[in-house]
């Protein structure tokens, strides 16, 4: 029975309220905004890339690279066993998933198979180890990774490298960045109002791989510029381009930095102060202490970037790497170091750039086509249904707009071009439903049926196939939210927020309103049902 119920006001009128709570802030200027009292909301609605400009950059993960470096840590780490347990091994021969290590008896074999055992539980992560040590004929000892941190590499290294990038954008400024993972392999990342693409590209492609190494003193780096290095070392470069020969072994790496700010050194010179954990400021701590004297090299992405000589003990956990720093470069290494260091390179695939102009153009077209739909949604109500019914479903309408608007500006969710086509197709099924509810109603009336029988049966024999069309619409669009990328998420977004407020929006209104138009007007016919 139809009737102007308490609950259907109430929830009327707090959706209202919630529309015009969270829709409001649109209306503000940035100044305005911030003046707010804090309690009261200050999110509006965000344009996607296509309508407000920016740069769009498709990343592939590298993780044959990362796999390498990770062999190559394997055969230094046991390099570094074998060493310390005072065995010379005949040959060390890497692999594509580890190392093969060929000794000279079967006692050295006993002794470095247990020592070697124990290295590659000692670091295993919640007890399981990533890497597995076998015996293998003729005095050989084989050291891989398992299958499933194989497995996990490239996942893991995605995963990782999505957050490493969000960081890296966030202190760049960047509002409302979209970073998304595609395939197994691939990142996306749209960043709306970016209008340097060049920096944002060297920012997130920069692997900013920190490690601090021992500078090789023992050997001689004449010989190394001919081609014989030392297999414990590698030949790279210093700031300005001179030769430096340095230990492969990594003593502290940047996963211990927990801080790195632009500051000065003893001469009022830019410079890069940074802060270590409390693991790696005591192995910090005891490296200095031991090679006192002696330089060693700060890396950063496979250069040397600075290779200072040990004074002295650093047991404070922190320290500063001077060079001829500018104070740009020095704050965009600062950011590098603080998102920290990516599992593995990224490999640019595809660079656009939308300009601010023709973001502009999008939305003065979006707009445009909006308001046409409305207009003609409208002119068609108002001449089926005429002014009293036809309003209503005006009046839903409007509501309608306000709750999407509401609910995308709470959730932070960007409005995109194809967003907008969905916004439109929302008003369409909005109004759909109230011709769903006027026809039966006008079927109902001319049938000789009461008004008050006829809006019941409007209502009641209507309300099953909305529900039908909308949970079909709902379901289509979780598809394409799921299963698609970029635009399409944006419209299966706002198709589907459209699909719940349009629920509340047509039948609650109209519901309402002719409830409360049949107690007033007292009505002998229906207006529509002529």
């Amino acid at each position: 029975m139809i009737h102007l119920s308490r609950w259907k006001v109430i929830l009327l009128g707090l959706s209202l309220a919630f529309g015009l709570l969270f829709s409001y802030p649109n209306l503000l200027t940035q100044a305005q905004r911030d003046a707010l009292p804090g309690f009261l909301p200050k999110g509006t609605l965000n344009l996607g890339l296509d309508l407000q400009g920016g740069s769009y950059l498709l990343l592939e993960v590298d993780v044959t690279d990362m796999q390498a470096k990770r062999v190559a840590n394997t055969v230094e780490d046991v390099r570094q066993v074998l060493g310390e347990a005072q065995i010379t091994p005949v040959s060390l021969q890497p692999g594509p998933t580890g190392v093969v290590v060929t000794l000279s008896s079967q006692a050295e074999v006993d002794r470095a198979f247990a020592d070697l055992r124990t290295m590659v539980t000692r670091g295993a992560a919640g007890g399981v180890a990533d890497r597995q040590v076998s015996r293998q004929s003729n005095n050989r000892i084989r050291v891989v990774f398992t299958d499933a941190a194989l497995n996990s590499m490239g996942p893991d290294a995605v995963t990782q490298s999505i957050e490493v990038v969000r960081r890296r954008i966030d202190n760049l400024g960047t509002r409302e960045p979209s970073i998304t993972r595609q395939g197994a392999d691939r990142i996306v990342i749209q960043a709306p109002g970016e209008s340097d693409p060049a920096a944002l590209e060297r920012i997130i492609g920069q692997t900013a791989q920190l490690t601090f190494q021992m500078v090789d003193v023992d050997n001689s780096l004449e010989d190394a510029l001919q081609g014989r290095v030392p297999p414990d070392a590698v030949l790279m470069a210093d700031e300005f381009g001179n030769p430096i020969l340095v230990k492969r072994r990594v003593l502290v790496s940047g996963e211990n930095l927990t801080r790195a700010f632009v500051t000065q050194d003893q001469n009022g010179q830019t410079a890069i102060g940074f802060n270590f954990d409390s693991q790696g400021a005591r192995r910090f701590g005891e490296v200095t202490a031991a090679n006192i004297g002696r330089p060693f090299a700060i890396i950063l992405d496979g250069k040397v970037i600075s290779a200072p000589v040990i004074r002295s003990a650093i047991l404070g956990g922190s320290g500063v790497i001077e060079g001829n720093y500018s104070i740009a470069a020095a704050a965009e290494m600062v950011s590098l170091l603080n998102g920290g260091a990516l599992p593995a390179p990224l490999v640019v695939e595809e660079r656009r750039t939308v300009t601010a102009e023709l973001g502009a153009d999008a939305v003065a077209a979006g707009a445009l086509s909006t308001a046409i739909g409305f207009i003609i949604i409208l002119v068609f109500m108002l001449l089926s249904y005429g002014f009293l019914f036809g309003g209503i479903s005006i009046i839903g309408l409007l509501l309608n707009g306000v709750l999407i608007i509401a609910a995308m500006s709470m959730t932070g969710a960007a409005l995109t071009l194809p967003g907008i086509a969905g916004l439109v197709l929302t008003f369409a099924v909005a109004v759909d439903a109230n011709v769903l509810i006027y026809e039966r109603m006008r079927d109902e009336a001319r049938a000789g049926r009461s008004v008050i029988a006829s809006l019941d049966a409007g209502f009641n024999k209507a309300m099953g196939t909305i529900i039908d069309a909308n949970l079909t619409t709902l379901a289509a669009a979780g598809i394409m939210f799921v299963l698609g990328a970029g635009p399409v998420k944006g419209f299966a977004w706002t198709l589907s927020i459209g699909v719940f407020t349009s629920m509340l929006s047509a039948v609650l209104v109209a519901q309402v309103a002719l409830a409360w138009w049949l107690k007033v007007a007292k009505p002998k016919k229906l207006p529509i049902a002529e």
